[in-house]
């Protein structure tokens, strides 16, 4: 008999790219709906800033592997968003990306939107709460606020876990929420999707996260 071929190595960054922007998607979903419950707070903020997709992230380090802002889940966000209570004119920034071109090597998600919200606080912590909310998803560390270094507005991180193929994959997922902008973001990699959900360092992933936001949050 012919020699049987080895089997093709598994990509599980490339698997993980879908159900992390799953997750995140829906979590921007969960801001939007919690909205609607949400009729009282301040008036709605000037439109000062909207959020871009770049080409790159990080200095360069993240490649854009996808830009679905105009996909079907980011549709799904802005029509949620019409007439719900603290939300005016929204619209969803949604991209996918690769370290260095590679998403084997890595991959960095940023589901977000931008507009005039009453309520930014609320905000952040629904997108962390609708990304918890994921099939299969557990919290494995509480979320925590940080305030990175330059940053005016404050951080938000949390540890998820998720089962993945009766996997257990360690999602480390940080949020901001400002009057104009809010986003959840995820970065993974080979070896930090394999930690134990309690040595993910969180003031680094919010610091990165902060970075992200200042990259893509442009003056209109």
């Amino acid at each position: 008999m012919p020699p049987v071929a080895p089997p093709p190595k598994r990509r599980p960054l490339v698997v993980i790219l879908a159900i992390v922007g799953g997750l995140v998607a829906l979590g921007v979903a969960g801001s939007v709906m919690r909205g609607v419950e949400e009729s009282s707070g301040a008036g709605y903020p000037d439109a000062e800033y909207s959020l871009d997709v770049p080409k790159t992230l990080l200095g360069g380090r993240y490649e854009l592997a996808q830009d679905l802002s105009d996909s079907e889940e980011a549709r799904r966000i802005e029509d949620q968003a019409e007439g719900a209570s603290g939300y005016k004119d929204t619209k969803a920034a949604v991209g996918q990306y690769s370290l260095g071109g590679d998403a084997t090597k890595g991959t960095l998600v940023v589901s977000g939107m931008y507009g005039r919200f009453k309520n930014p606080d609320r905000a952040r912590e629904s997108l962390l709460n609708g990304a918890a909310a994921g099939e299969g998803s557990q919290i494995a560390v509480s979320p925590q606020d940080f305030h990175p270094d330059g940053a005016d507005t404050t951080v938000t991180c949390e540890v998820l876990t998720k089962d993945q193929g009766g996997t257990e994959i360690t999602v480390p997922i940080c949020a901001w929420g400002d009057g104009n902008t809010g986003a959840a973001m995820t970065e993974l990699t080979a070896a930090t999707m394999t930690l134990d959900p309690v040595e993910v360092d969180l003031d680094k992933a919010a610091a990165t996260a902060a970075r992200v936001r200042s990259e893509m949050r442009k003056p209109i």
